[in-house]
């Protein structure tokens, strides 16, 4: 195998992992959230629409064991659980922007007309 072989292989590689982790139709919308501070379930709840809070629970958990939230629980009454984003998750930022005004362009281009 010759050096940029071994590039394309590397580059697709490490493509799949970072798509296996932002795959599906809300995990980028609640890390995106998150970009806004930190956040109870319902606050998430509320902000994605149509989003159930079975899809939601397994999409957070998912995130969380991916390093790229964090769920911190408090002592208190009731308990109260907040999500937040970790230093991995923040790293997320500059790739949903470009997302975002992606999401611009298309919208003008297809979905509007």
């Amino acid at each position: 195998m010759n050096q940029k072989q071994a590039t394309c292989q590397h580059k697709l590689m490490v493509t799949r992992d970072a798509l296996e982790v932002i795959q599906g139709k809300w995990r980028l919308p609640i890390v995106l959230s998150l970009t806004f501070g930190d956040k109870r379930f319902g606050e998430i709840q509320r902000e994605i629409v149509d989003i159930s809070p079975k899809m939601l629970s397994q999409e957070l958990k998912a995130l969380e064991v991916n390093k790229i939230i964090t769920r911190t629980v408090y002592d208190s009454m009731p308990v109260t659980v907040e999500y937040s984003l970790t230093p991995l998750g923040k790293s997320m930022r500059k790739m949903l922007d470009e997302i975002l005004d992606w999401g611009v362009v298309f919208r003008k281009e297809v979905v509007v007309k």
